[in-house]
């Protein structure tokens, strides 16, 4: 939950990320938009499974996205690709190392009810870390599906969609041999989700929120 706050001149974000894509496909957009709404904030940037050259991939990429945050504090960890579950405690044990960061104001994280058990493990844990901030839970598209109707949106700039999505296809090259990581993909959820929302720009990134406080 989070008070908001007319006066609130920056921000605290904390994003999660089971994968080192995750973050920036899920809400890469909003991030940059709450960026240059809040010149001053700081973000405290969360990859769970960083191993080899994706290790290489997400510093980059984060050092690259968050160039206008005041601080950028990014923590990549090395749990296996696919097995979260059977390693609980140990993740957990990593989100209660991350109550030493700054209290976030805002928290991206993904969807709950995520049809990737790693995803929904980051999930869990980021609520069972986190219990009095404002979470907003993002979506990722895959091949199980899973896709549902969010219920909060941030409308996304023409510049910003832009620079999404070319910087996906740019800092990933581990994932461009598949199918779906296209820009068609990525331009496809931010049209589909501004169309929902009747975004200025006409892109939007969507989120699930489960409690709010105004």
């Amino acid at each position: 939950m989070l008070t908001l706050r007319p006066d609130l001149e920056r921000l605290q974000l904390l994003c999660v990320g089971a994968h080192s894509d995750d973050i920036e496909i899920g809400c890469g957009g909003a991030v940059l938009e709450l960026l240059q709404r809040y010149p001053g904030s700081e973000v405290t940037w969360v990859v769970l499974c960083g191993l080899g050259a994706r290790e290489q991939e997400a510093r980059k990429s984060a050092r690259s996205l968050l160039r206008a945050a005041k601080r950028a504090d990014v923590r990549v960890a090395k749990f296996p690709d696919g097995y979260f579950p059977s390693q609980y405690a140990q993740i957990k044990e990593f989100f209660e190392s991350l109550k030493s960061a700054p209290r976030p104001d805002v928290i991206f994280t993904h969807y709950r009810d995520d049809l990737h058990q790693d995803h929904r493990v980051a999930s869990e844990l980021t609520w069972n870390t986190f219990r009095d901030h404002l979470i907003l839970e993002y979506e990722i598209v895959k091949y199980d599906g899973g896709l549902g109707s969010p219920n909060v949106f941030v409308p996304v700039s023409p510049a910003n969609v832009r620079r999404k999505v070319s910087h996906l296809m740019r800092h990933f090259g581990t994932q461009r041999a598949k199918r779906w990581f296209t820009e068609d993909t990525f331009r496809a959820m931010l049209r589909i989700r501004g169309i929902e929302c009747n975004s200025p720009s006409g892109h939007a990134e969507a989120f699930y929120v489960r409690k709010v406080v105004l």
